[in-house]
């Protein structure tokens, strides 16, 4: 995602490529010529823009959308959207979605020999304030089985989508957690060759944020474009 003026290419390795052949799947998704540029037009340079009114307590809260409280670890996830700059991106959508503390998703592809929580949907929504701040409480998710190959197991994650100010900026990434072991097996988080950007990828646990006696909180950081940008999924 980038500014529409003055915009620095990130550098090379920053970003994962399309084509991972250890990621088996990006064998079948990767494009097989280059990339057609298209000039943006005015309609997908601009708007829409969100109200943070628009989003319910609910909606940015994962353990009050059902009448039962989800099982598993409470966590706070907060961070700031910011520019290359630093600057805060203000009014954007933050979306967020995962697995249940079991490591399976609330979706009919997903047929992972773990049970599903009635009191957990696992997708979320916020509104960056002025200052870029986002904040979520969820359930921290677990770890599943994917069978890219042999004995292959995701890493805990969060999903995350971050739509920018435009129609035609919304971008994907997501979110580790610091010291999983899994980490140094994953294809995904290792499609990205330079392993100061995928730094970028992991949360840090934060004190300021985990609320006595209820969650730990976690900050994670995302920057949007330029040479510090969080590396996003299959971006050019």
């Amino acid at each position: 995602m980038s500014k529409l003026v003055g915009y620095r290419r990130p550098l090379e390795g920053t970003q994962p490529p399309y084509l991972h052949p250890p990621y088996a799947s990006s064998l079948k998704r990767a494009p097989l010529r280059p990339l057609v540029p298209l000039a943006p037009t005015l309609s997908e340079i601009t708007g829409p823009r969100f109200d943070p009114a628009l989003v319910g307590v609910a909606a940015c809260d994962l353990t009050r959308q059902h009448s039962g409280e989800p099982l598993g670890e409470r966590i706070m996830v907060s961070g700031r959207v910011v520019d290359e700059d630093g600057e805060a991106i203000a009014g954007t959508l933050v979306e967020i979605w995962q697995a249940n503390a079991a490591g399976r998703y609330r979706h009919r592809m997903d047929q992972h020999d773990a049970p599903l929580d009635p009191n957990f949907t696992g997708s979320g929504q916020s509104v960056t304030d002025a200052d870029g701040q986002y904040r979520f409480v969820t359930i921290k998710p677990g770890a599943y089985p994917w069978r890219n190959h042999a004995n292959a197991w995701r890493p805990a994650h969060i999903h995350f989508s971050v739509f920018g100010p435009a129609f035609a900026t919304r971008l994907v990434t997501q979110m580790y957690f610091p010291g999983d072991p899994l980490l140094a097996f994953d294809p995904i988080y290792n499609c990205t060759a330079d392993e100061e950007a995928r730094q970028r990828l992991i949360s840090q646990f934060d004190w300021p944020t985990t609320v006595p006696e209820q969650a730990l909180g976690y900050r994670f950081e995302i920057v949007l474009s330029g040479r510090r940008a969080t590396p996003w999924e299959e971006s050019k």
